[in-house]
């Protein structure tokens, strides 16, 4: 190869090196001023999330004996109307090692956890490529599980219940 090829295939791959950092740069900005931007309104309405949880809303509370569980609406490998228990807390995904299996193709293999804060129940996506939705919106953060809540993971639904 001559000289003032390899010169411009060095500085062909430094220009697309360039660009791609700028593009990711610019990704990430454009993520974190969202979810800034979501926040605020939401901060103003009500408060935080956990300055509303301390005024103790009526609803469940765990300590009453109630048994949390997501039923099968639709799921390859289980049969609709299946519960399973959420108990202290429960993941998610398609690992062996999860306490809700979830056999999708478009589930992680920690895909979602659903845990207690306070009196109630939350969900949060754990960093799954292609999302976890409660009621149609994708999670960005925690959100509370109220009762009949749709949680959706690839084509598998589920209907919390209490």
């Amino acid at each position: 190869m001559t000289d003032p090829v390899a010169l411009l295939l060095k500085f062909g791959f430094l220009v697309v090196l360039y660009l791609f950092l700028f593009w990711v740069a610019r990704s990430a900005l454009r993520d974190m001023s969202r979810h800034s931007s979501d926040d605020a309104p939401r901060a103003a309405a009500g408060g935080l999330p956990e300055d509303r949880e301390r005024r103790r809303e009526p609803g469940m509370d765990l300590r009453d004996g109630i048994e949390p569980r997501l039923v099968v609406v639709a799921a390859m490998g289980h049969e609709p109307d299946t519960a399973f228990r959420i108990g202290d807390s429960a993941t998610l995904g398609r690992s062996q090692s999860a306490d809700i299996k979830v056999d999708d193709p478009f589930a992680s293999s920690a895909h979602a956890r659903i845990f207690p804060r306070g009196q109630f129940m939350y969900i949060e996506d754990m960093g799954s490529t292609n999302g976890t939705y409660l009621n149609g919106r994708q999670l960005r953060r925690p959100e509370r599980l109220k009762v009949a809540d749709s949680v959706r993971i690839g084509d598998t639904e589920y209907r919390y219940q209490e």
